[in-house]
């Protein structure tokens, strides 16, 4: 079996996971490291194909990192080995001798995808070349200068008729006084008979302006036909090809059973299907070891090359499954085989308690541990605001820390005080000082990054950068020690946006570091060294300026 890579020699000290790694949350085993490590000698060293990952300098613009798999698995005669797979296409080709093929081929020559393709570039050059025709061009604006010229004319003869209706009105004021019975009435015929000239007059001018703009509509309207016939079947034939495709994306599972991206998302739990399904590593590995009677031991997917501008990725790296697209699929294909337990369905803060710093009649500070959530999640309620609302009903967090973040929290106890506080976390009038550990030793001492941040769509909760849709984010920060390759630095963020911080650390437009033990951005670790270790406010009730400081556990 070509794509069976064998392990038997260097496996005879590891010890086998028990039970298959949780796809979106998960270390990976000894075994995977092994696999993953021979997946990137080869890319290290190979001559098979040529891909600009962005190792070249002179050619960043057109780098782009991709995302490997490897699954170990063991064969029908009890044979361990691992099979490799990457994200989308490689090299502008589905299909390379190391690697697993996909799900579905869409790129097969004789296919009907090509063929369908085709027909589609067809129409696509059809409809451009219209849209360019120099003829369809100056009829189009022939008949836009028209209207508008038209429309100018009407506007000015209408504009003529009410200015002489109010003269005609100030006149008759006037004669009115002037004249006696029989005189005004010889006078108000003239003045009837004069509107319904110039009213005369003002409908002929819209009738024959309408008529010469239907001339010029009909001598347009052929080519607009056309572009929208062309159009018309431009859009059925590419739905008629994506149903078609999402039927042909068929994904088995260990008890052999068969779903379509259709019955998955659609038909199942009744979600849009995203662009490019099925095409990670994650879906082709699982689906070919299927295929060939392999059992899955353990996965791992890591990122080679340069990060994409928007994310996050550091090469060589390890990380999960993408969830918009691989959760609904891996919830199929993982049925059949023991999988470990979701980690997001436990509670993370059981055993643990926070400590109060400070707490008066309106307000109350909480020292908050790491992985502790702020407030009831989709799957865990068990949160500070839990527990303090289980005392003070109305208390409510007046901010918060992510899950993994430790650090001061801020509880308003009655709504005016919430109400308070919350206004001058809007206005900026509160003093915010965090400590972060960077892995890695930072060149500068001081500065301020300007990231704007929206939640990845495909893979929340992650944040993504982004200067169309991203919100605003501002941090400044100062470096306090460098040691043993990490660096210690403050952070005072001026923004408060979801994983500021973590992303401003990590992303290489900003300090290029990601913060110790980031399971999201960087590595995990026993913890995030991240800490809210300074707030500053004023008291709602005394006005007194409040300054509270706790020093990080790392």
């Amino acid at each position: 079996m070509k794509k069976f890579i064998p392990l038997d020699q260097e496996i005879q000290t590891l010890q086998l996971p028990e039970k298959f790694n949780f796809p979106f949350y998960y270390q990976p085993s000894a075994i995977s490291l092994l696999a993953a490590q021979k997946l990137k000698a080869y890319l290290s060293n190979q001559q098979d194909w040529k891909h600009n990952f962005g190792f070249d300098k002179d050619d960043e613009r057109l780098a782009i990192g991709k995302m490997f798999g490897v699954l170990v698995v063991k064969s029908q005669d009890g044979k361990l080995g691992f099979i490799a797979a990457f994200s989308g296409k490689l090299a502008d080709s589905n299909h390379h001798t190391y690697f697993v093929p996909p799900v579905f081929d869409m790129l097969a020559n004789d296919g009907f995808f090509k063929k369908e393709e085709a027909v589609l570039n067809d129409l696509n050059r059809r409809i451009e070349s219209l849209e360019k025709d120099n003829e369809f061009i100056n009829k189009k604006e022939n008949l836009l200068k028209f209207r508008e010229a038209a429309a100018k004319k009407i506007a000015d003869g209408r504009s003529k008729v009410k200015a002489a209706q109010k003269l005609r009105k100030a006149i008759r004021s006037q004669k009115v006084k002037e004249l006696d019975e029989v005189q005004y009435e010889v006078f108000m015929e003239g003045q009837r008979e004069e509107s319904l000239k110039m009213q005369y007059f003002q409908r002929k001018l819209e009738q024959e302006l309408t008529l010469q703009i239907e001339a010029l509509e009909a001598e347009v309207y052929p080519f607009e036909q056309k572009l929208s016939s062309l159009k018309s079947e431009r859009k059925e034939r590419s739905q008629i090809l994506q149903d078609r495709l999402f039927d042909e994306y068929q994904f088995l599972n260990a008890k052999a059973e068969l779903k379509s991206l259709k019955q998955i998302f659609l038909k199942e739990l009744n979600l849009p299907i995203p662009a490019a399904a099925g095409e990670c590593a994650a879906p082709k590995l699982l689906h070919y070891a299927y295929a060939n009677q392999l059992t899955p031991i353990a996965m791992a997917e890591f990122w080679w090359g340069r990060s994409p501008k928007s994310e996050v990725r550091k090469h060589g790296e390890f990380y999960p499954a993408c969830r918009s697209k691989c959760e609904p699929i891996l919830g199929h294909m993982l049925q059949g085989i023991v999988v470990d337990e979701n980690p997001m369905l436990s509670n993370p803060a059981e055993g643990k308690e926070f400590r109060v710093l400070y707490e008066d009649e309106v307000l109350m500070l909480i020292d908050k541990p790491a992985e502790f959530l702020s407030v009831p999640g989709k799957n865990v309620v068990d949160s500070v605001q839990k527990r303090i609302s289980d005392i003070h009903p109305d208390a409510v967090l007046v901010h918060r820390l992510d899950q993994s973040t430790s650090g001061i929290i801020l509880v308003a106890k009655t709504k005016k005080a919430h109400r308070q506080l919350q206004a001058q976390f809007i206005k900026r009038t509160v003093e915010k000082k965090y400590i972060a550990l960077l892995d890695g030793e930072l060149d500068q001492e001081s500065g301020v990054i300007n990231l704007p941040l929206r939640v990845d769509l495909d893979n929340r909760p992650r944040q993504v950068v982004c200067y169309e849709y991203g919100k605003p984010a501002e941090t400044r920060y100062e470096v306090v020690e460098k040691t043993g390759g990490k660096t210690r630095v403050e952070f005072y963020p001026i923004t408060g946006r979801t994983h500021q911080l973590r992303v401003h650390a990590a992303h290489d437009a900003g300090l290029g570091l990601p913060i110790v033990g980031d399971d999201l951005y960087g590595k995990k670790a026993d913890r995030l060294c991240l800490h809210a270790a300074l707030l500053a406010f004023t008291h709602p009730n005394s006005g007194e300026r409040m300054v509270f400081e706790v020093p990080p556990a790392f």
